[in-house]
């Protein structure tokens, strides 16, 4: 997974930090009720960074991925669908928005997607 994430990085020509955490449904339903208002579990929830870039050490934010639901829908490859979490939530930190970008975020995912083999 590292890997994956360091590629990822790099092909989006980003040199930012960012996290990814690991949690299962109970946190993630936490975290979810939380900041979304939704009392589910989810698979991923991106918390993209408010600090000001110019003064403190550029961090992009912060990538919560639920391994449960991530394995229920992995429809065998879970590996496949944590990156591809991985990869959904990295792009919220970037500033993409698939709720409101008229399709921009969802057709930059596809085109990862196909890039990375993360297709199931």
């Amino acid at each position: 997974m590292e890997d994956f994430l360091y590629c990822l990085a790099a092909k989006m020509s980003v040199r930012l930090g960012f996290s990814v955490r690991l949690v299962n449904d109970g946190v993630m339903r936490r975290y979810n009720q939380q900041f979304a208002g939704k009392n589910v579990p989810t698979d991923v929830l991106s918390f993209p960074t408010t600090q000001d870039w110019a003064i403190e050490k550029p961090y992009a934010g912060d990538i919560l991925i639920s391994v449960e639901t991530a394995e229920r829908q992995s429809r065998g490859a879970p590996m496949t669908e944590l990156k591809g979490l991985a990869l959904h939530g990295f792009l919220h930190l970037l500033g993409f928005d698939h709720e409101q970008d008229a399709g921009e975020m969802n057709k930059m995912e596809s085109q990862l997607r196909k890039e990375f083999n993360l297709h199931q």
